[in-house]
């Protein structure tokens, strides 16, 4: 490959990084707020979440990706083929995000949340100092687990024109024909970032752990 073929191998990785990520931060904010709304048990609001979640979470991210980038501008919203791209992913991710999180809840033990109300501990500091950490503690591997699913199928948004690792892998490989070397490169290019969500998982564990 020539200079200009890694150049460009550069940029699709800084596609996908910087779309994944900002997909990753908002859907894991966005899945939290799904998980302790619903824990409110509102029954209609409820239920809309719950359609929601099942509802993201069995739509292929191609096809997710393509009915935002074509259904928004019937209503006469334009967006970008990035925002919509970052939309798609946010919307798959955070409903697993919710219900990692929602079962992180389930499984919480009641009796610490009675011997804090016993001390006579607001429920917001009970959250923020004895909830929150040990639900981060016992969801993170699940919640990097899905973070690194999303990076794997964010191929996906290539769809909608979106200029990522991948496509941009197949655009070398049909000028070059050579495919091979594009692909290896950009298989180690998927590596590196989720071997650095591997990382950032064990600094957040410590940290976490400091914390308590």
């Amino acid at each position: 490959m020539d200079s200009y073929a890694w150049i460009q191998l550069a940029e699709g990785a800084w596609a996908t990084a910087w779309i994944s990520l900002v997909s990753i931060a908002l859907g894991v904010s966005i899945g939290l707020v799904i998980a302790i709304v619903r824990m409110l048990k509102l029954p209609v609001i409820d239920s809309l979440l719950g359609v929601y979640v099942s509802w993201a979470r069995a739509t292929p991210l191609v096809t997710l990706a393509l009915f935002i980038f074509l259904s928004f501008p019937s209503f006469g919203i334009q967006l970008d083929k990035n925002l919509s791209a970052i939309l798609a992913l946010t919307l798959n991710t955070a409903a697993f995000n919710a219900e990692i999180w929602r079962n992180a809840f389930l499984n919480f033990s009641r009796g610490q949340l009675e011997a804090a109300e016993a001390m006579g501990m607001r429920r917001f500091t009970y959250f923020r100092r004895i909830m929150f950490p040990q639900m981060v503690m016992v969801s993170l591997p699940v919640l990097i687990n899905e973070m690194s699913f999303l990076i794997k199928g964010s191929p996906a948004i290539a769809v909608i024109g979106v200029v990522d690792l991948t496509r941009v892998t197949n655009r070398i490989s049909a000028v070059t024909y050579e495919p091979l070397t594009p692909i290896l490169c950009a298989a180690v290019i998927y590596m590196l970032i989720i071997g650095l969500l591997v990382k950032a998982q064990t600094y957040a564990e410590r940290k976490v752990q400091y914390l308590k």
